[in-house]
């Protein structure tokens, strides 16, 4: 049976996902939208709860009339499938590589952090207070299937493992230089901040090392600095 009326129960519910993070919390599931992030669920392993797919396109799912399916995407070109799952939390933030962002509340920058995570071969992405949620659709959207290849973990800056790694423009030294005292193959875990703010006070004293990425403007943008780190740091851990 074919559902053409936006005001389906199973819509609703889709709805109600896509737009709160109180009610994707309540439910502890979000929602993925396109062929291509579907196909990375699929090929991680991932089992949707509900799959809706345009009527008559012949993808698997509960088939949606189009342009009632496109009352319920953010897409602006629409979408011919998507897909609800149920979210995935690990207990604590895993190493041997793991990132941490505090403050960093800009959804594309969560998730663009997410897809830099999975390239460079990070073990977790933590997300501490102020952090957008991973799994809004725009942060879902950014990580480009990356979702559904990264751990992710609620965690406070006392619980990250291996050495900690404060990334701070005001630091003395440079991160290259702090990576290369570190032991290859130890843990470490890399803190982010807002690009603005940074990492609180009490955060960087905690950290075993705090270091800056050279740069000539004053500030880079979260996602970069965590893409940027990501990559000098996995050398360390995975030296080529």
């Amino acid at each position: 049976m074919t559902i053409n009326s936006p005001h389906n129960e199973k819509l609703k519910t889709l709805r109600k996902l896509r737009q709160r993070r109180r009610d994707r919390e309540r439910l502890g599931q979000f929602v993925a939208e396109g062929e291509d992030l579907l196909a990375a669920a699929d090929a991680a392993g991932w089992v949707p709860v509900e799959r809706f797919a345009v009527s008559g396109s012949g993808l698997p799912g509960v088939e949606v009339e189009a342009t009632t399916l496109k009352s319920v995407t953010e897409l602006a070109s629409g979408t011919r499938t998507l897909a609800i799952y149920n979210e995935r939390w690990e207990a604590i933030p895993l190493g041997p590589l793991c990132v941490y962002l505090h403050g960093v509340s800009d959804p594309g920058n969560v998730g663009t952090v997410l897809r830099s995570a999975a390239a460079f071969g990070a073990s977790c992405v933590a997300l501490g207070p102020g952090s957008a949620d991973p799994f809004s659709p725009k942060a879902v959207r950014a990580t480009m299937g990356a979702i559904f290849a990264v751990p992710v973990a609620h965690a406070d800056h006392e619980q990250l493992p291996g050495a900690t790694i404060a990334l701070d423009a005001a630091a003395e030294r440079p991160l290259s230089a702090v990576a290369a005292d570190l032991v290859p193959q130890a843990e470490i875990s890399v803190l982010v901040g807002a690009e603005r703010e940074g990492l609180p006070k009490d955060v960087l004293t905690a950290c075993d090392h705090v270091a800056r990425i050279p740069i000539g403007t004053e500030s880079l943008n979260a996602a970069i600095a965590a893409s940027i780190a990501l990559y000098e740091l996995a050398r360390r851990i995975r030296p080529a």
